[in-house]
């Protein structure tokens, strides 16, 4: 039965789980997403997992851990699924049996390299329909194949328009192969038609597949859905993106330490503006906006500095509790974290993810600083480094351990410096050095105040003593 299209839209996300979710799959999935609450629609999980030897179980848990970390879950009533391709087998060979019956397909014998050779033969490239007329029935070693009309195929697509495909140049392409499964087209086309999809918007390298499935759909008799295809994601040199060559798992950048807010934010950025400057922008307002009329046809560059650059937007835009929450699963399980409470707003804005938190402040956790050599070479063989160093242990050494805050250090050490003739940034260094192990890192007066007056004298006059040595 058709699914009218005056009816609530219904969309469909149809992942194969053949390895790490691809940051494009996000993508079209968000996008899918956003269409189908905008309208009041369905947004369909279906999981493409005939392929058995590519398929495992963990992935298609990962894809669906992975959709829910988007905000893409089951706890919506928009979400529906997911369903499994492979539940409908029976169904793609029913209706490969009606297509043989009605004369829209037929079976041919010829193998692959019977069909290389007749090409070669005949001058040409790809099958020739040579079969068509030979009358075969089901048996081993034969596929069947879709007997492709003459004319044209015109695609309505809701991102390019009408696009137009010569019949002639598309072979009668393969239905079911000769150890009887069903090939992606007919699969998706059934599965599609079964589950009522009314829109199937989808990356454009399936564009060619499209005239295709639409030729199928019109065979059957079945309602041609509205088709929109987006364009790929590349790389910085233009190239589409690769799991092996390129950092595509969404998964990664989840671990990372990449919000899912702004991973959403960011993809939904790739190939489509709302016709404004705007780029960062909450999801209730993206799915207000978004449709695919604003969708660009040229290929989407995935920059993972620019991602990172909306993940610290993201970072920034936390309270301190959310942030101090968010932050928590990268931090050791030993650490004080009443103590990094203290210091947490201070390194807030200077992190791009979560994951470098630990890194940025392990020196207020360590019994001693990690110290980076080329920095210590560099400050502390200045003429003015082991001076600097005395005045300041002196005046801190002074302070009441309880009043030991960073306004206090901070005003003795601009007190100090001025013999010196430094100015706050270079008089601030050997301090930073010693106590840290490195030049750069939280602002120093409120790390000062963290560590406290003891564990900051100890490690002034052991960085001063090693001066010495």
């Amino acid at each position: 039965m058709d699914t009218p299209h005056d009816e609530a839209p219904r969309f469909r996300f149809a992942p194969s789980p053949t390895g790490f979710f691809h940051v494009g799959g996000a993508r079209t999935a968000l996008f899918n997403w956003a269409l189908a609450r905008r309208c009041g629609g369905r947004f369909v999980l279906r999981i493409e997992d005939t392929d058995a030897e590519r398929n495992r179980d963990e992935w298609i848990d990962g894809i669906i851990d992975a959709l829910a970390w988007l905000g893409i879950s089951a706890d919506d009533p928009t979400f529906e699924g997911p369903y499994m391709q492979s539940d409908n087998r029976q169904a793609h060979i029913d209706v490969a049996t009606r297509l043989f019956e009605s004369g829209h397909a037929y079976y041919c014998d010829l193998t692959p390299d019977q069909i290389a050779e007749r090409a070669a033969a005949e001058g040409g490239a790809g099958y020739g329909g040579w079969s068509r007329d030979a009358g075969l029935g089901p048996g081993p070693g034969r596929v069947l194949r879709f007997r492709v009309p003459d004319g044209t195929t015109v695609v309505s697509d809701g991102v390019r328009g009408e696009v137009e495909f010569d019949n002639a140049v598309i072979e009668d392409f393969v239905l079911v192969r000769s150890d009887g499964s069903p090939v992606f087209n007919l699969a998706n086309v059934v599965d599609d038609h079964l589950m009522g999809i009314t829109d199937v918007v989808r990356a454009e390298e399936h564009l060619s597949n499209t005239p295709k499935q639409q030729m199928l759909v019109t065979a059957l008799g079945w309602a041609v859905p509205r088709w929109g295809h987006v364009p790929v994601l590349v790389n910085e040199q233009r190239k589409k993106l690769s799991k092996r060559r390129d950092r595509v798992a969404l998964e990664q950048y989840r671990d990372e330490g990449y919000l899912a807010d702004a991973m959403v934010n960011y993809l939904m950025t790739l190939g489509w503006s709302a016709g404004d400057d705007v780029e960062i922008r909450p999801w209730a307002e993206i799915e207000q906006l978004f449709d695919l009329g604003g969708v660009n046809l040229s290929p989407a560059f995935f920059d993972v500095r620019k991602l990172g650059a909306f993940n610290g937007e993201y970072i920034r835009a936390l309270d301190t509790a959310a942030f101090t929450g968010a932050v928590d699963s990268w931090l050791p399980e030993q650490w004080d974290r009443t103590r990094f409470s203290l210091i947490a707003e201070h390194i807030q804005p200077r992190l791009t993810t979560l994951s470098e938190a630990a890194g940025v402040v392990d020196f207020l956790f360590s019994d001693e600083p990690v110290r980076d050599t080329s920095s210590w070479d560099k400050v502390m063989s200045t003429d003015y480094a082991a001076g600097l160093l005395d005045a300041v242990i002196e005046a801190y050494a002074a302070i009441d351990p309880d009043g030991f805050d960073a306004a206090t250090t901070k005003a003795e050490l601009e007190r100090v410096m001025e013999p010196f003739s430094l100015k706050l940034g270079k008089a601030q260094a050997p301090v930073r050095v010693a106590v840290t192990g490195r030049t750069v890192g939280p602002p120093l007066f409120e790390s000062l105040e963290v560590l406290g007056s003891d564990e900051t004298l100890r490690r002034l006059r052991a960085a001063r003593a090693d001066l010495v040595s």
